[in-house]
């Protein structure tokens, strides 16, 4: 009996140990597939950033990667988020990719809403279309949603301002913001900014002038336009506030080049200063109703802080250094005014 059952003992043994190696390599080849799945390199170097839209739904992320060659295999990818439960937590932003990043990073970084901000910088933008064009290009919310709320009177009147005005509200800076930043929060954002530039000092100062926050931005905008030095620029608020003080029209030119919104006149002809509109300063006392560019931030100081002088006329320098001749009399002024006529004739300036 011993020696017939011997051979089929030597036969489960071999079974055994041949099942044990069948499952060490199952196991094996599961385990290796499992952290190629999680965590092989799987981005590409195709695109340096993932934009993930506000309201986009999984599907939407995963076409965007399929259509972007954001990574080597979108089956892993589709697995992988299918397992980390990532269909159900899309997050909108602006996300920065790695080559080689796994599937597991990814997928953990675009969940947990870990996005680059945006870095802003504006300066110098003339109207409110093309303020809201350059921000569009950096943040999600295109043009026409911002033109809308700064077009809409009952929405800037929450800020304390009109629809004339509220461009005065942005101050030039450096803002970090996240992409997907709401038109909404946007405002919120920049009115933050707004509130703390005007300290109640600087508010002082202005209610000192007789003007408001945003009439002593719209002075700076002319301010800006005028002096393209910001070294002259306290005289030239000085001359203007002047004129201000003596019931006189500002007779800038910046005016009435917003005016006609022709911004290639290099010379302001007598023609131009009958055009009718509320910003031609030839034309209606005071301030316009809004600004005619936007300031900077040196322009407005430079109003508050403006220098007191005399000056009622200034004319642009005949040898184009870009500073200014200024007269307290008509007849100086003239006789500024005839000497840079002469240089504008001289190089062929016409308009």
């Amino acid at each position: 009996m011993t020696e017939q059952k011997a051979p089929s003992k030597g036969i489960l043994k071999k079974f055994i140990i041949a099942l044990v190696l069948v499952i060490i390599v199952l196991l094996g080849f599961t385990g290796v597939n499992y952290y190629l799945k999680y965590f092989g390199p799987n981005v590409t170097a195709k695109q340096e950033y993932l934009y993930i839209h506000t309201d986009a739904t999984y599907a939407d992320v995963l076409k965007t990667i399929q259509q972007q060659d954001i990574v080597k295999d979108t089956v892993t990818f589709n697995w992988a988020a299918t397992n980390m439960n990532y269909v159900k937590r899309v997050k909108p932003g602006k996300y920065r990719l790695h080559e080689g990043m796994s599937n597991r990073k990814l997928i953990n970084m675009l969940a947990s809403g870990t996005q680059e901000p945006v870095q802003l910088e504006f300066h110098g933008l003339r109207q409110k279309e093309q303020f809201a064009g350059f921000v569009s290009k950096k943040i999600e919310p295109d043009s026409v949603s911002i033109i809308r709320l700064l077009d809409s009177s009952s929405y800037v009147a929450q800020y304390g301002f009109t629809t004339e005005n509220v461009y005065t509200m942005f101050m030039p800076n450096s803002y970090q913001l996240y992409w997907n930043t709401s038109p909404d929060k946007f405002f919120k954002r920049m009115y933050a900014n707004y509130e703390k530039f005007w300290t109640q000092e600087r508010k002082q100062q202005a209610a000192a002038l007789n003007l408001s926050p945003p009439e002593v931005s719209v002075l700076a905008s002319i301010v800006d336009a005028e002096a393209l030095h910001d070294d002259e620029m306290p005289a030239v608020a000085g001359l203007y506030l002047n004129r201000l003080k003596k019931g006189m029209t500002l007779d800038a030119d910046p005016t009435v080049i917003f005016a006609l919104n022709d911004f290639t006149i290099k010379r302001v002809l007598t023609r131009y200063l009958s055009y009718n509109s509320p910003y031609n300063t030839y034309l209606h006392k005071g301030l316009p109703p809004g600004p005619i560019m936007m300031p900077s931030v040196n322009a407005v100081k430079a109003v508050l802080n403006y220098q007191k002088n005399d000056y009622i006329y200034m004319c642009a320098k005949a040898d184009f250094s870009g500073y200014h001749a200024f007269a307290t009399n008509v007849a100086d002024h003239l006789v500024n005014a005839h000497k840079f006529h002469q240089a504008l004739n001289d190089r062929n300036i016409k308009r």
